[in-house]
């Protein structure tokens, strides 16, 4: 015992000893702090029907205090060692002061995260994302922290850190080019509201054909429709061109704008047998009878003149099938009456007479949207025999082979005649 007792009176013994006690002190205040504070912390979360609280926890936030704990029992504890050189106990305080502003640095963070996730949730958060300005704060306290952390570790006056990043402000800008073009862009964005989480863009030049689903500092992600995910620069998106789907969304109607190619060679004037078989379409019923009544108008006034068939006016079937057309997207139920709707005939080409639908359907879900189309262009292709007109189609290979097997049969035909 008395060989003990002198080995524990020996100096540098008793810091060893002071120093693990002080660990051992720390880890015990650390430990009752994360197990305590913390179940209480979560407790009153629970029970609480504010949302700020929980988003708090949820990011972590009373996790990064609490670490600060042992941090503080270690720079106020270690004064207490004896046998501590000045220069040690110096050296501990900066580096738990470095820590400490890192903690503290961290839970800010984890405050600022727990503040966009709050933002995200309002009705305003969905539609303007503030992301990127949140990663720009928490860039600029992490180069704050980064400088005060340094200069507590070398002792170093800040002042002096500063005018060397003064210095090196070339290569800074070098470094946090992107950084910088990123805030630009994202700041022109928000401010002019032209991309909000949800849009539906196009951007062919990157590969981008979907929905937006992230606005960051450096980049925006676009969830393709083939569910791939795109990664687009936020400077791209202020340098480069790119269709924005929102104002479809927010009108509430999806462009058709497709044409039917008629055959030139099924264009006709209208007889009477046709004339009485078409009037008898519904859609039809007020259309005929008043263009009927107008072209005799016209022919009367023609006087002499009206005997020549050529001077005269009539109806034709492509004019009326037109007419028709027109009747019956006005009448259809899937196509949005608010807003402009229109069947015109566009100039004539080597594929036939071109005969455009131009209107927006009532939903723009891409499944009705498609439904929609369809059943209309399904109706009138069908509908265009009844008003003696074909569908420009160059020929195909069954119709070549049938050419030339009626050809090889010609010359029998003729013999078995004869």
């Amino acid at each position: 015992m008395p060989t003990l007792q002198n080995f524990l009176d020996l100096p540098w013994m008793r810091t060893v000893l002071g120093v693990v006690a002080l660990l051992a002190l720390a880890w015990l205040a650390g430990q009752l702090v994360r197990r305590l504070l913390l179940r209480v912390v979560r407790g009153v979360t629970r029970r609480t029907t504010w949302k700020w609280d929980d988003a708090l926890f949820r990011r972590h936030t009373f996790h990064w205090l609490a670490r600060m704990v042992p941090a503080l029992a270690i720079q106020y504890g270690i004064m207490l060692v004896p046998g501590v050189p000045t220069h040690v106990e110096a050296l501990v305080g900066n580096l738990m002061t470095a820590l400490l502003v890192f903690f503290v640095v961290m839970a800010i963070s984890a405050a600022l995260s727990a503040l966009e996730d709050l933002y995200r949730e309002t009705p305003r958060g969905q539609q303007r994302s503030i992301k990127g300005l949140v990663q720009l704060i928490k860039l600029g306290l992490f180069v704050v922290a980064g400088l005060i952390i340094i200069a507590a570790v070398t002792g170093k006056h800040i002042g002096l850190l500063l005018s060397g990043l003064g210095a090196m402000s070339a290569v800074l800008m070098l470094i946090f080019k992107d950084t910088i073009l990123g805030f630009v862009a994202g700041v022109q964005l928000s401010s002019n509201d032209m991309l909000r989480v949800g849009d539906w863009i196009e951007m062919p030049q990157l590969n981008a054909d979907g929905d937006v689903i992230d606005i960051a500092l450096h980049t925006v992600k676009v969830r393709n429709w083939d569910k791939t995910i795109t990664s687009i620069p936020s400077w791209r998106l202020i340098s480069d061109s790119y269709k924005n789907w929102r104002g479809m969304q927010e009108t509430g109607g999806r462009r058709i704008k497709r044409a039917l190619y008629i055959d030139a060679a099924s264009v006709r004037f209208l007889d009477a047998d046709t004339l009485g078989r078409l009037a008898r379409l519904r859609l039809l019923a007020d259309y005929l009878p008043s263009k009927e009544q107008e072209v005799a108008r016209w022919n009367q006034a023609l006087g002499e003149a009206g005997d020549v068939a050529g001077n005269r006016r009539r109806l034709t079937n492509l004019g009326t099938f037109r007419a028709y057309a027109q009747a019956y997207l006005d009448a259809h139920p899937g196509i949005h009456h608010g807003l402009f709707c229109l069947v015109r005939q566009l100039a004539s080409g080597p594929q036939g007479i071109p005969l455009e639908l131009y209107c927006f359907t009532a939903s723009v879900a891409w499944a009705d949207y498609e439904n929609t189309q369809g059943d209309i262009f399904d109706h009138l292709f069908a509908l265009l025999p009844e008003f003696g007109l074909a569908l420009y189609q160059q020929p195909s290979g069954q119709d070549v082979r049938a050419a030339l097997a009626y050809r090889q049969e010609q010359p029998a035909r003729l013999a078995a005649g004869g």
